[in-house]
């Protein structure tokens, strides 16, 4: 896309930015660096007025044609398959100050400050007309949701837990159980963080769904798959909403660590979770505090399976939450099944400890919390050992976790 239109920006003097490498290209899109209104960007042109801008538009959409890009969340298509968006925004950095701290700002036709507003195209510009419309000549009108779609006619989303370039996480009601009844939605955007292994956010939602049926089906206590379906080229999964809370949102509600036995008989649940799915032949690789759901019956369960896998499959991971991804992964090796046993020492770490380990500079977990039982340091350094064959596998770590709680029982 550079070398097309790069061109015709640099003759023309035109005022332009892009992303330096493919890495920044990735933060950019992934929504969570930037902010979900600069999903999709990729160049930025900034014409000096309307003539040059509608020119650019078009000129920009003969050079783009048949490419394929990610929808621009807040800003208008030029025209229906384009990757050309626009938005009308501030040339020079202008704010207005509030009681929550600066603005951006635009000025209106009477030279006043407003705001300028980057999660809507016309907030707030009622008096500006559209130069792009008028100078195509059939214009383009706003994507809708088809009438039957079952975003319509079966899910109803009334709650967003999570957006970001590949896709969201949404709670919806379904109306197809009587009384109708809450489910997560995932959705996985046409295009969405593209990865080098081609996949985007909507290939990645349909690989999940498939996970999680055949984990079901192996009799893991995943999550269960309600439906999937497209709109618009976007996919999206209808699965169980699960009652309870995240181990992450109890660790962050706590003043104190857990009492070590306390923390052994999470740890041992834990632990059981990935040697049933490593039993089964599934590598997890999210095993982490925040995909693990206690229930109001006191046991956990796992949540999020998009970046599982095959345990024989090494593909490396795309995503990686610090802290629980092995060192060897930053080399781009995937280890399936080693990666688990990383997530769960760390998993084992941060309930001892009330921190998460530092990868190739681990401290002892004796450094933070005193009279340790050995035993449970042991099995600790062996899980974040940075050689993958020293780590034990969940099955042991699972009878060895039992047995020191036994003895602090005793």
């Amino acid at each position: 896309m550079l070398e097309r239109i790069a061109p015709l920006l640099k003759a023309g003097d035109t005022l332009f930015k892009a992303p330096a490498s493919l890495e920044e290209l990735s933060r950019i899109n992934s929504g969570l660096v930037y902010g979900y209104s600069q999903v999709g960007k990729v160049i930025t042109v900034y014409p000096q007025n309307d003539g040059e801008a509608v020119q650019l538009a078009h000129r920009l959409n003969e050079l783009t044609v048949g490419m394929a890009a990610p929808a621009i969340p807040f800003d208008r298509q030029f025209q229906p398959g384009s990757c050309v968006y626009y938005r009308y925004g501030a040339f020079k950095e202008l704010d207005i100050q509030s009681y929550d701290g600066a603005i951006p700002a635009i000025r209106n036709q009477e030279g006043n400050l407003i705001p300028d507003c980057r999660e809507s195209w016309d907030s707030g510009l009622t008096w500006l007309s559209d130069p792009f419309i008028a100078s195509q000549k059939e214009p383009s009108k706003p994507e809708q949701t088809p009438s039957d779609s079952p975003l319509i006619t079966t899910f109803r989303v009334f709650r967003a837990l999570s957006q970001r370039g590949r896709g969201g996480v949404y709670q919806a009601v379904d109306f197809r159980f009587q009384p109708p009844q809450l489910c997560i939605l995932k959705e996985g955007r046409r295009n969405g963080e593209t990865g080098l292994d081609g996949l985007d956010g909507a290939r990645r939602i349909q690989r999940e769904a498939q996970a999680l049926s055949d984990l079901q089906n192996c009799g893991i206590e995943v999550p269960e798959v309600y439906a999937v379906f497209e709109v618009e080229g976007h996919s999206y999964l209808a699965m169980e909403h699960i009652p309870g809370e995240s181990l992450h949102s109890l660790l962050l509600k706590r003043k104190k660590r857990f009492p070590v036995p306390q923390a052994l008989r999470y740890l041992i649940q834990i632990a059981e979770i990935v040697a049933r799915l490593h039993a089964v032949g599934w590598a997890w690789r999210d095993c982490k505090p925040g995909n693990l759901i206690l229930t109001r019956t006191g046991q956990f369960r796992p949540i999020d399976f998009e970046s599982a896998c095959p345990a024989n499959c090494a593909e490396p991971l795309l995503w990686r939450t610090s802290g629980f991804t092995p060192p060897e992964s930053d080399a781009g090796a995937g280890g399936g099944i080693s990666d688990d046993l990383y997530a769960l020492g760390a998993c084992i770490y941060l309930l001892l400890t009330g921190r998460i380990p530092a990868i190739n500079n681990r401290i002892p977990a004796t450094v933070w919390r005193r009279n340790l039982p050995s035993e449970l340091l042991s099995i600790t350094s062996e899980l974040l050992a940075p050689e993958p064959q020293l780590r034990p596998s969940a099955t042991v770590v699972a009878e060895q976790l039992k047995a020191i709680l036994s003895s602090c029982q005793s």
